[in-house]
């Protein structure tokens, strides 16, 4: 049995960042009496280790008491380095800090100190209005009203006062749990189903938006979260319709939200820098070049400042989205060698955080690289990549990606020649889209050119195909629910290069600068 598996402890502190393991053994320091200081000693040796092995914990230590009963003792250590935590950031996030001041109010009202008590609420209740933190401002009332039950007395205006702001609390919080829910639904259906490819699809997203509408909440009930919500909500609609103006125009609004309240960007720069990375994207689309430059400065001082601080789930977020981004908009732009030159990087990065990036971002990542490879002629290695999200079953919820994925795995294995397996993998693309009923006019024209390409051995007869795909497609750009397959790969330049063998980066370059 292998001593190397997973375990939390390990896990946790191999995710502290330095000034955090640093403050845990300034801690631990002040506390040496007895075993105490065999925490840090035993901290530093599983922080050594890459994998966690627990047989050679008990060499290294062999002897130690502590060892008798280790499964306690990394439960206290893991407490250690939890309260430690709480503390390092206790200063930095405003929640802590009402958190901290709500757990005083309590101590103090088990005291019967109710005085005292009421004066750690009220500054806990000042606290989260100012950051509107609606969730905990219901717990602080709900704390004033067990003290005005012990003390008693009080007015009809403060018990009606206390009901008005129970009431307004409860709204405001209802309002950003709807709009919440509504999000991460309407996202769940992008996810799986990419952006709209029919008239059925375009009804399932109507259908979430209209809950929207039908939502008891006003304009009074809206608060920061909630109007980035709601902005993030029709930004995010109006993208998976294929509407990029009203997506622009969504994204603007919270990019000018967040800009007004600084505090907000520092407290979550990932929010800040995902409307920044979507709004890249949306712009470029939009040919807004000038508007693209500025958000891209923006993001990347916000990437530079991210280096200065310890957060691992922005550094992953840039990686990811920042890297995707850029391989899109290089490709687009037919800037192949510039493309080719992030391939290591996002190689690495993709070692450095393995299961840290979620699937989806992961297999998107692996798609791009997948088509760089591609467009440079690299069919091998476009091969590989593209076979990592055919071969994961992780990915069965990503039909849109998935769907793409086996299309390129089409085209490849044409350019490659592979005839012999080719028949073979356009039923099994065939019967992949089939079964998730993703057989929409461009899989159709698409699929047909390939079976008839595949009986071709004249280059003439061949051009001619490749012609006739090319003022087939073109036909699509056009078309609000069809011209969605361009956005994973320009199918129609390079239909275009190929009837005409020129060079596919070139002609995607003479495209850009005539537009």
């Amino acid at each position: 049995m292998s001593n190397k598996v997973k375990d939390t402890l390990h896990e946790l502190i191999r995710y502290m960042s330095k000034s955090e393991k640093r403050y845990f053994k300034v801690v631990s320091s002040r506390h040496t009496i007895g075993d105490e200081n065999k925490y840090t000693v035993l901290f530093d040796f599983i922080d050594r280790q890459k994998e966690y092995d627990e047989q050679a914990i008990f060499e290294h230590f062999k002897g130690e008491a502590f060892l008798n009963k280790f499964s306690i003792t990394k439960k206290r250590l893991y407490d250690h380095i939890i309260a430690a935590l709480d503390q390092f950031h206790s200063s930095k996030s405003c929640e802590a800090q009402i958190y901290k001041l709500l757990n005083g109010a309590e101590i103090l009202y088990q005291k019967s100190l109710y005085n005292q008590s009421l004066r750690q609420l009220r500054s806990a209740e000042k606290l989260a209005l100012k950051h509107h933190k609606y969730n905990l401002l219901g717990e602080v009332n709900f704390k004033l009203k067990r003290i005005y039950e012990s003390i008693g007395g009080q007015s009809e205006d403060t018990i009606e006062e206390l009901l008005k702001k129970d009431l307004d609390y409860h709204h405001k919080s209802m309002t950003y749990d709807q709009l919440w829910n509504l999000k991460s639904r309407l996202f769940a259906l992008l996810s799986s189903k990419g952006v709209s490819r029919s008239e059925q699809d375009l009804e399932l997203f109507k259908q979430l938006m209209d809950q929207l509408a039908e939502s008891p909440g006003n304009e009074s009930h809206f608060y920061f979260d909630s109007k980035y919500l709601y902005n993030h909500l029709y930004s995010a609609y109006h993208f998976a319709t294929n509407e990029f103006e009203a997506c622009y125009h969504y994204l603007s609004e919270n990019i000018l939200l967040l800009e007004k309240d600084q505090k907000a960007i520092a407290e979550q720069p990932n929010r800040y820098f995902s409307v920044l990375s979507n709004f890249i994207y949306v712009a470029f689309r939009l040919n807004k070049h000038s508007e693209m430059q500025e958000a891209q400065m923006k993001l990347k001082k916000l990437s530079e400042q991210a280096l200065l601080i310890s957060n691992e789930d922005l550094e992953i977020k840039i990686f990811s989205s920042l890297h995707s981004i850029d391989l899109t908009i290089y490709m687009m732009q037919g800037k192949l060698e510039d493309a080719a030159t992030l391939i290591p990087i996002v190689e690495n990065g993709l070692l450095t955080y393995q299961d840290k990036i979620p699937a989806q971002r992961k297999a998107f990542l692996n798609f791009k690289i997948a088509c760089v490879h591609f467009a440079r002629n690299e069919f091998h290695e476009a091969l590989k990549w593209i076979n990592q999200i055919l071969n994961d079953p992780g990915l069965d919820r990503q039909e849109d990606l998935v769907s793409f994925a086996h299309i390129i795995s089409l085209l490849i294995h044409f350019e490659m020649k592979n005839s012999t397996i080719m028949q073979y993998v356009l039923r099994n693309t065939q019967r992949y889209l089939k079964s998730r009923n993703r057989m929409y006019a461009f899989e159709e024209l698409f699929l047909k050119f390939i079976n008839k390409m595949s009986k071709k051995n004249n280059q003439i007869e061949q051009e001619e195909l490749w012609e006739e795909l090319f003022n087939e497609l073109t036909g699509f750009q056009d078309h609000q629910l069809e011209r969605v397959a361009f956005e994973y790969f320009d199918f129609v330049t390079w239909a275009e290069a190929k009837a005409q063998r020129k060079s596919f980066e070139k002609l995607t370059r003479q495209k850009i600068l005539a537009a």
